[in-house]
């Protein structure tokens, strides 16, 4: 799956998300992706669950075409920090 077509899904789903996405540094299969996503929707939210909002906006995706994901999650207020 590329990197914009997972982009587009996180932003699709997540209240005023952006989400920036690439393939794993390191890594030779293109399955394993890294994001950084930034949405008011993880205001007192914990990591975990903020982390499952966004495995949840990826749906099937997450079994069937995304081997493993890198994330970084962040709420507006700590990415302006």
């Amino acid at each position: 799956m590329e990197p914009e077509s997972v982009e587009r899904l996180i932003e699709d789903e997540l209240e005023d998300a952006s989400a920036t996405v690439r393939r794993a540094r390191d890594e030779h299969d293109d399955d394993h992706l890294a994001a950084t996503v930034i949405s008011p929707a993880f205001e007192g939210e914990s990591l975990v669950d903020q982390h499952q909002l966004v495995y949840d906006a990826l749906g099937e995706h997450m079994t069937t075409d995304i081997h493993a994901l890198e994330l970084s999650t962040y709420t507006p207020e700590e990415d302006a920090e």
